[in-house]
C-alpha cells in the first residue's frame, strides 16, 4: 500500500508524532511516588556492571538491564517488534548507523529537551549523530576515531622515520615500500563498507541528509570520489594489498611483516593486539593521514548511543541514566576495560585507564593520538535510514573493485542506486 499516508511514515511524519508522544511523557514532569523504573536494553559486555553501579547510587531511579542478542544478529529486529507491541524498553543500544533506520520506522522517542543540557559535554561529532533533523533521541555512550596502526620497525627499515602526514605522503610511501620488497606493502585494501565511511567521512562526504519530509542521498558525491581515486591508484599501481577487511590472511601478511599498517578505529587496536601477538612492541598508533595538512581532519567508524524508545514514559529520568552511564568515572573504568569503548563524553578522556601505556605499542600512550583524532571528526555526517541495503552493497562493491571486476566509482554508484530503489520500496521520498 503506497498512498501518501504510508508514504509519509518517514522521518519528518515519525519526528512529529514522536514529538507529541513525548509532550504526554515526563520529560520535565514530576515524579511519580517511588522510584521510577527504566528499562533498557543491550548486548556489549560490561554493561551490567555499570547498570548496578548505577543502581546502587541512584535509589530515585532503578535500572533493570536485559542482556539481548548484538544488533545485526537480531536485537534490532527485537527493539522494533517491542515498540510495534508497545512494550518496549525505555532505553536501547542502538548504533550511530542505524539510529535513522529507528527514526524512519517511527520507533524513537524524542528526548530534544533532556539532551540538551548535556550538549557540549560530548564529542561534537557524537551528539550530533545521536538525533536526525535537528531532533535528539538520546545520547552517546562510546565513538570510533581513527588513525594509522602501524609497523615502526618495518617503516624505519624501509627509511620512513616519521609516520605519514599526508595521503600524498602515504602513497609516496607506498611507493618507497613496495619497491624495496615487492612483497611488503604499506597497508591494504578491504571491503569493510564502515571502515570506507570513515574515509569518506574524514573528506567531507555528506552522503545522507534530510530536507522536510524527503531524504537526501548522495552516496558517490565528490568528496568521496575523491577518497575512491587515491585508494584506485593504489590498487592500480599493486601499492596496497587486496585482502577481505579482518579475514586471516590479512593478519597473516601482518604477523609476516608484509602488510605494514592499517588504517582503522580505535576499537581496532586491541584486535590488531590479540591477532599478531608475535609482533608485540613493534606497532605504533599516529594520527590517520589528511587530505590537507593545514587543515587536519579526521574519520568515526562506530560508536553508540543509548537511545530513548518510543513509549518511554520517562524521558528525563532515561537520558539522566544514560548520561551518568557514559559519564561517571567508575562506570567509564569498567566499560573500557569490560566493553573496549573509546568514550564519547570528553570528560572521559581523561580517565586513567585511558592514559596507561600499552606494551603491544611500545609503551605508547595510544589514545592520546585518538583523542586528538575525535576533536577532528566532521559532526556534519549522518547515516542514512537503510544502512543494512547501503552497507552490503557498498562491501561487496568494494570487494569486487579490489580484484579488478568493477571499480569503486561504479561501485558507489550501485551503492546510490541500490540505497535509492530501496528506500522508495519503503515508502520513503528522496528529494
Amino acid at each position: 500500500m503506497k498512498n501518501r499516508a504510508f508514504r509519509t511514515v518517514t522521518l519528518a511524519v515519525a519526528i512529529a508524532s514522536l514529538a507529541g508522544t513525548a509532550a504526554c511523557g515526563s520529560d520535565g514532569s514530576g515524579r511519580a511516588s517511588g522510584p521510577v523504573t527504566i528499562e533498557f536494553w543491550g548486548w556489549a559486555p560490561g554493561y551490567e556492571k555499570s547498570v548496578e553501579l548505577f543502581n546502587s547510587t541512584h535509589p530515585g531511579i532503578q535500572v533493570t538491564y536485559s542482556k539481548i542478542s548484538p544488533g545485526s544478529k537480531g536485537g534490532y529486529t527485537k527493539m522494533l517488534s517491542a515498540v510495534k507491541a508497545g512494550n518496549a524498553p525505555c532505553v536501547g543500544s542502538v548504533g550511530f548507523e542505524t539510529l535513522p533506520t529507528f527514526a524512519a520506522a517511527g520507533a524513537l522517542q524524542d528526548a530534544t529537551a533532556a539532551a540538551a543540557p548535556y550538549a557540549k559535554e560530548y564529542a561534537a561529532s557524537a551528539f550530533a549523530q545521536s538525533g536526525v533533523a535537528g531532533h535528539t533521541y538520546g545520547l552517546p555512550v562510546d565513538i570510533a576515531p581513527m588513525g594509522l596502526i602501524y609497523r615502526k620497525d618495518l617503516f624505519a627499515k624501509y627509511g620512513i622515520t616519521d609516520a605519514p602526514k599526508t595521503w600524498d605522503e602515504y602513497a609516496a610511501d607506498a611507493a618507497t615500500i613496495h619497491a624495496a620488497d615487492p612483497n611488503a606493502y604499506i597497508g591494504y585494501f578491504g571491503n569493510d563498507a564502515y571502515n570506507f565511511a570513515g574515509l569518506a567521512q574524514q573528506a567531507g562526504a555528506k552522503w545522507f541528509g534530510t530536507s522536510g519530509e524527503k531524504w537526501t542521498v548522495d552516496v558517490n558525491d565528490p568528496a568521496t570520489k575523491k577518497v575512491t581515486a587515491f585508494w584506485q591508484g593504489l590498487i592500480d599501481k599493486k601499492l596496497v594489498k587486496v585482502v577481505p577487511s579482518f579475514d586471516t590472511a590479512l593478519y597473516k601478511g601482518m604477523g609476516e611483516g608484509t602488510i605494514l599498517s592499517d588504517v582503522n578505529a580505535v576499537w581496532d587496536t586491541p584486535i590488531l593486539a590479540d591477532s599478531v601477538k608475535q609482533t608485540s612492541g613493534n606497532w605504533a598508533v599516529a594520527p590517520m593521514p589528511v587530505w590537507d595538512a593545514a587543515k587536519p581532519a579526521s574519520g568515526n567508524a562506530g560508536g553508540t548511543p543509548n537511545a530513548v524508545l518510543k513509549g518511554c514514559a520517562h524521558v528525563k529520568e532515561a537520558v539522566e541514566f544514560s548520561h551518568w552511564f557514559g559519564t561517571d568515572q567508575a562506570s567509564v573504568t569498567n566499560l573500557i576495560k569490560a566493553t573496549g569503548i573509546y568514550p564519547a563524553a570528553l570528560s572521559a578522556l581523561d580517565n586513567p585507564a585511558l592514559t596507561e601505556p600499552d606494551p603491544f605499542y611500545g609503551g605508547q600512550k595510544i589514545f592520546d593520538v585518538f583523542k586528538a583524532s575525535a576533536a577532528q571528526v566532521d559532526p556534519g555526517f549522518q547515516w542514512g535510514p537503510v544502512m543494512t541495503k547501503t552497507s552490503g552493497a557498498l562491501g561487496d562493491g568494494l570487494g569486487k573493485a579490489g580484484t579488478g571486476s568493477t571499480s569503486l566509482d561504479a561501485a558507489l554508484a550501485d551503492t546510490q542506486a541500490q540505497t535509492v530503489s530501496e528506500m522508495k520500496t519503503q515508502g520513503m521520498e528522496i528529494g
